[in-house]
């Protein structure tokens, strides 16, 4: 099926590197490669599919619109393994039980994926990454001899829970990745689908078999886990900026009711954010690529319409009907926000929380200001 570029002798080893996580959010969930050694050819190679650059034209857009383009890069496993020595992750090995033949059909298609007109692929944070593509490297090139056994897995995990597994619920990446993607990452995931994060991968490739022998013949750690303190600052967490704004929210409000005022800067500013943040998702939804970002129920508390309410704000006098029925409006779609949680179609994230308890507050205001 694929040509023969050069021969690797029958002591070669092909290896699956799984290594740790990284300070940074791309590399928050791990990484995954091949390493291919042949002692006697004196190779050791490492191919890469988590390549991507920052240089390349359009590369801010085209992530946006979910057309990134990522590479497979073949480097030298020396240079691969100082990385992860420098930025203190762990690196773990896996050697294939492979026989001669199954090696070079492997090692061909590699050099074949990692040739200029072939190494580029649609990046997909869920489906296509660097670690989904040890498995549909696997497949494609030796698959007929391999059996992804299921049976390792007790529990079938939603791909936000998943996601949730690898960063802390109080950070600003948790909040975003909760704000930007919808619903359709809450579905269970199969057990081949929680191979998109590497360690998955690493305990999926234990409990897989090759023509009924086990799949990988040795583990090894390469690099041991250095243990991170990592302290978080909670003044400077989301949770506690959407408690501190719900708290004066109150108080701006509370000010309102006992002076008989209504402090129209602050409904502008709720309505105007709200706005620009469904405007955003719904650009994700429609106009992207991006296969998370679909059915996206933050649009429920986040609506784009709200830029047009907008208009209806700044006038003196009380009693407007557009803005009364559409406060209603508002209040009907934040209620259906926890109903969507209960039921478990999508679910949100707890700082969400002291935010709709903002807007609840300030469209409860509206509603009794315009009747």
């Amino acid at each position: 099926m694929y040509s023969q570029n050069s021969a690797i002798s029958n002591n070669a080893q092909i290896s699956v590197l799984t290594c740790g996580s990284g300070d940074q959010l791309y590399s928050t969930f791990g990484h995954s490669a091949i390493r291919v050694w042949d002692p006697l050819t004196r190779t050791d190679k490492v191919y890469n599919y988590g390549i991507f650059d920052f240089n390349a034209p359009n590369f801010y857009l085209n992530f946006v619109k979910g057309k990134l383009l990522f590479k497979v890069n073949k480097q030298d496993f020396s240079r691969f393994l100082y990385e992860y020595q420098y930025e203190k992750r762990w690196v773990k090995e896996q050697v294939l039980n492979l026989n001669t033949k199954q090696k070079q059909q492997l090692y061909n298609y590699l050099e074949k994926n990692v040739k200029p007109e072939n190494r580029d692929y649609l990046y997909d944070y869920l489906y296509n990454n660097c670690a989904t593509k040890i498995i549909e490297v696997l497949n494609t090139s030796i698959g007929k001899d391999i059996t992804f056994k299921e049976n390792h897995i007790e529990k079938n995990f939603t791909f936000r829970e998943l996601l949730d597994q690898k960063l802390s619920t109080n950070t600003w990446a948790s909040f975003g990745i909760d704000l930007a993607l919808g619903s359709k990452i809450d579905k269970k995931a199969t057990v081949l689908q929680h191979t998109f994060l590497p360690d998955y991968v690493w305990s999926q490739l234990n409990n897989s078999t090759i023509k009924n022998a086990p799949l990988v013949l040795s583990n090894r750690t390469i690099l041991k886990e250095h243990k991170k303190v990592t302290s978080i600052n909670f003044l400077a967490t989301p949770m506690f900026w959407s408690y501190l704004f719900l708290i004066f929210v109150l108080f701006i409000t509370y000010t309102d009711y006992k002076n008989q005022l209504w402090s129209r800067w602050i409904d502008i500013f709720l309505l105007f954010t709200t706005g620009i943040v469904g405007f955003i998702l719904s650009l994700l939804w429609f106009a992207t690529d991006h296969t998370a970002t679909a059915n996206n129920f933050n649009l429920l508390w986040a609506l784009p319409f709200n830029l047009v309410a907008l208009f209806l704000l700044p006038k003196k006098k009380n009693n407007n009907t557009k803005l009364h029925k559409y406060s209603i409006i508002l209040l009907v779609f934040l209620l259906a926000v926890p109903i969507v949680q209960i039921i478990g179609i999508q679910k949100f994230h707890p700082v969400f929380i002291p935010i709709l308890l903002s807007l609840a507050t300030r469209y409860v205001f509206i509603w009794q200001k315009t009747k």
